[in-house]
This record gives structure tokens, sequence and C-alpha cells, in this order.
């Protein structure tokens, strides 16, 4: 008989990592989300929660469906970045399962995942965790995960959870959405149904620039068939496009498929049809980005108002993907080039914050972008520079990804560079929110050229002013660049396209 107040265990760890960046440690962490016990609890049911939004949306749906007691575990979420630091996962894991030893009888599980994770000691600790979690709770216990569609999915991943949900657009804007699925799909286990999830790995990775859910997008084609596919026995329907950066085995375009009634044929059968159409259209998942001179052009025509002004996505450098979110290419042409009504979100140098802080708003003084940052792509940058604003970094997201949720920049400040405005943070993060700038009193409807360092998040934040046909992805270096050619990959699945134009696909039996 199902419980009339089901008790679930909640848990997170959720990281996008790039091979190429720094490894992540235990202060990354701690420096976005790290909490335990009923901490997790106040922020899931918060206006304005530090956690993922999926989190909050499983509450909400739980919450209204019925009464059930929450058992909060520990949830650790981080900017993407490098590798995460073994020790600190290990530590991280083992906290979580000592608290399902020690929790008592549970009914359900509940974890707010990304799927793209890797550890300096495992390519898959995403699929480590979930096969130690289902090691403690038994083969039964229902586990409803959400994930990320841009994880990289591993048979670990999937043989461990009861569902799998993953995300349906790009920009990611129904996080919120997923976990009150999650909910719904838990419900439904708890009262006796059962499952059986599928995948079909295809050898494409294609860049992240090609991934977009809007109309038009091959993309959002494949998902929305999908979506067209659920009901009766089949319960969800993740295609789940990866992440190239991580440069991993698990590396590879992957439909997923949870069927009701553990209809293992059926949910094999969709994953497969699923994954032969997007093999029939990989040639769209090719996508031309604009050379630096010819952005830097645009964005003069633009200040001097003969055009309409325009957005350039620093795509290489994009924080959302492992990116610095410091190279200085982009800045350093438009600089030089003399372009004016710039603005440029945001620029992560925690030192020139804190001197930006240190000399006060009005002062004019030379700085030295990237004085303190190693990677080969962050170059230093010398110019003579006004403070304009300075902020303390905290403020609430009102459009995209971050509406709603508590955001930090850190010690920030708005500098004035020739023609062009900076907005300098401490706390390493994409531009995807207005509020990024507003904060400093940047009117964007004002702005002639906005620079910002993200892949696509932005578009549901910026898309207020500026329309698809003005933005632009310019080609530079980078840790998150789109040509995949320029990196030197070690573990990702070869031949695999679009790198190697000739590789070819047999479908395995249904």
């Amino acid at each position: 008989m199902p419980s009339e107040n089901p008790r679930i265990a909640l848990l997170g760890f959720a990281i996008e990592c790039n091979r190429f960046s720094p490894v992540s440690t235990a202060a990354d962490f701690a420096e976005d989300t790290d909490i335990s016990g009923e901490e997790i609890v106040r922020q899931a049911r918060s206006e304005n929660s530090i956690t993922l939004p999926d989190l909050p949306g499983f509450f909400a749906e739980m919450d209204r469906t019925g009464p059930w007691t929450p058992v909060p575990l520990r949830v650790a979420l981080a900017q993407p970045g490098g590798p995460v630091d073994q020790a600190y996962f290990e530590e991280l894991m083992a906290d979580i399962l000592d608290g399902l030893r020690k929790a008592g009888p549970l009914d359900g599980i509940f974890i707010s995942s990304h799927g793209a994770a890797l550890a300096t000691g495992s390519d898959d600790p995403d699929g480590d965790l979930f096969e130690a979690i289902r090691g403690v709770v038994g083969p039964d216990l229902p586990i409803a995960a959400v994930f990320d569609l841009h994880a990289n999915i591993s048979r670990k991943m999937i043989d461990n959870v009861s569902v799998f949900v993953g995300y349906l657009k790009n920009p990611h804007t129904d996080i919120y959405d997923r976990g009150v699925e999650a909910a719904k799909h838990l419900r439904e286990l708890l009262a006796g149904g059962k499952t059986a999830i599928e995948m079909v790995k295809l050898p494409l990775v294609p860049p992240s620039i090609a991934l977009l859910t809007a109309p038009g997008n091959p993309y959002g084609e494949m998902i929305a068939y999908g979506q067209s596919k659920v009901g009766g026995d089949i319960m969800n329907v993740s295609v789940m496009a990866g992440f190239a950066f991580s440069d991993c085995p698990k590396n590879g375009f992957t439909p997923v498929v949870t069927a009701r009634n553990g209809n293992r044929a059926a949910a094999r059968a969709l994953a497969l049809d699923i994954a032969q159409k997007v093999w029939a259209m990989r040639d769209r998942f090719k996508k031309p980005m604009t050379p630096l001179s010819e952005a830097v052009a645009l964005a003069v025509a633009a200040g001097k108002g003969a055009r309409e002004p325009v957005l350039l996505a620093d795509v290489a450098d994009n924080p959302g993907g492992g990116g610095r979110g410091n190279t200085i290419y982009i800045l350093k042409a438009l600089v030089e080039a003399g372009a004016q009504g710039a603005a440029l979100g945001v620029f992560f140098d925690p030192a020139l914050a804190a001197e930006a802080h240190r000399l006060g708003k009005g002062a004019r003084f030379t700085a030295t972008f990237n004085s303190k940052e190693g990677n080969e792509f962050s170059q230093v940058f010398t110019a003579e520079t006004e403070v304009l604003a300075l902020a303390d970094g905290p403020f609430v997201g009102r459009r995209g990804m971050y509406q709603d949720m508590a955001c930090d920049l850190g010690p920030a400040a708005l500098l004035q560079v020739g023609g062009v405005q900076i907005v300098v943070i401490t706390n390493r993060q994409q531009c995807l929110e207005p509020m990024q700038l507003e904060l400093f009193g940047v009117d964007l409807s004002k702005v002639r050229c906005l620079v910002v360092k993200s892949r696509g998040h932005f578009r549901a934040g910026f898309d207020e002013f500026f329309t698809p046909d003005r933005i632009y992805e310019v080609d530079c270096p980078g840790l998150t660049s789109p040509a995949l050619h320029n990196f030197n990959w070690t573990r990702l699945p070869r031949p695999v396209y679009p790198l190697d134009e000739q590789t070819s696909w047999t479908p395995p039996a249904a």
C-alpha cells in the first residue's frame, strides 16, 4: 500500500564540466550553493531560491498534490568549470550516502542534477553517485532525477534511476517546470507504477551554438517530435545533446526514453526512432560564426547610428560552459576601433573589481585587466579607465533563466574604457540577465552594442532589447569555442560528427 505521507529524500549535485578548464574545488561550490538539511527546504520554498529552479518546482507540485515529508540531505551546485576535485566529490557522496542510511524508511528520492559532471578521478561521477545511492536504498525505491539537456549520458546513470527528466528548452527557461514534472512522475511511481529506461547514443557532438530550441532549429524540432510521442506507456522523452567540452567517453547525442509498465521495448524503439531522425539531419547541426573584424564593424556602425543596435555574443568565453569570462579579444578590438555606446557584461576579474572599490566611484586610473589570471586565453589588457558605479553584488533576476532567482556578482564595478562600459565582477558567471547591467544604472535601451559573455542563455534575458536578426555569435579563441577542431581531444569517442566528416553510424537492432 502506498504511504499516505511519503518520505522523500532530496539531494542535488549539478555542475557542467569542461575538460580544458581549471579544476572545480570545494570553494567553487561554496561560492555558489552547498547546503544541507533544513536550509534545503527553506530555499526550495523561498520566492527567490539560490538552488536550481527544479527543486522549487518539485516542492510546489508535491505540496499541491498531497501530504509528504521532505527528507533533505545535501544540494551542491557550482558554476561550470573543470573536473571536480576528487576529494571533494568523494566527501559529498559519502555525506549523501550517510544521510540516506540515517534517514530511516524512505518512499522515494528526488535528485536535482545536471549530468555533465567530471571528477579528477572519474569520467562519470553522476553515474557513480546514482549507483552508490541505488546500492544503499535497494532496487525498487522510486528515484526521479532532472537533467540539463547538455548532459552526457551513461548506462550507469539511467540504470539507477526510475524516471529520467531532461530539460526541453534552450535557453533553459523550463527548469522549474521539469521539477513539477518530476514530482508528478514520482507520485505515479509512489502509487505503484513501474518503469523502464532506454537510450541510444549517436557519434554526433554538435557545437553548442547549434543547439537552440526556438522554431527553425533542428534540435527544437527533434525535442518537439519526442514530446509528440508522450502518452500511454511513454512517460518521458528526453533528447540529450550532450556537452562537447567534457571530452569524455560518454559524449554523444543521446535520446533517453522512460516507459511505463516496464515497457522496455517501447522505450527502446522510440529512442532508436529519434536517433535515426537526428542522424538523418546531422548536417543541420552546423552553424557559422561572425569573424571578429565584421563584428567590430557592425558595432562601430551601430555606435554612429548607421544601423540598429547589435548584440555580440562572445561564445568562446562562456562561463556557462567553463570559460573564464575574461578574454579581451572583443573588448580590445572595440576600444581600438573607437566604438561608441557599447557595453560589455560581465567580465570576471576579482582583482580589478577590488581595485575599483578601493579607489571609489569617479576615480580615473590605469586599469590592468587579468593582472592575476594565468589562463592562456586570458591575456592582459591595460587601458585608461573611469569608475562609473559600484555594487556589492546581490540581485534578484527578472528575466530568462535567472528570473526570481537570488544571484550575486560579488563586489562589482561599472568601468568606462573609451566608448565601452564594462561590468567587472568577482563571482564568475555568464551574462544572461539584464539586471547584471541594470544594477549599475545601465539603460540597455540606449546601448548601441552589447557584448555578452554567454553562449545562448542570454537570448531569454535580452530578447526585449535585441531580436534574433541583430544577434551575432563572434568567432574568437577561448575555452568554449564552437570551432571544435581547435581543441586537443583525448577522450572523446572518435570518429564523431562533425569533427570527422566521414563518420558513419549503423543503427543497433531494436
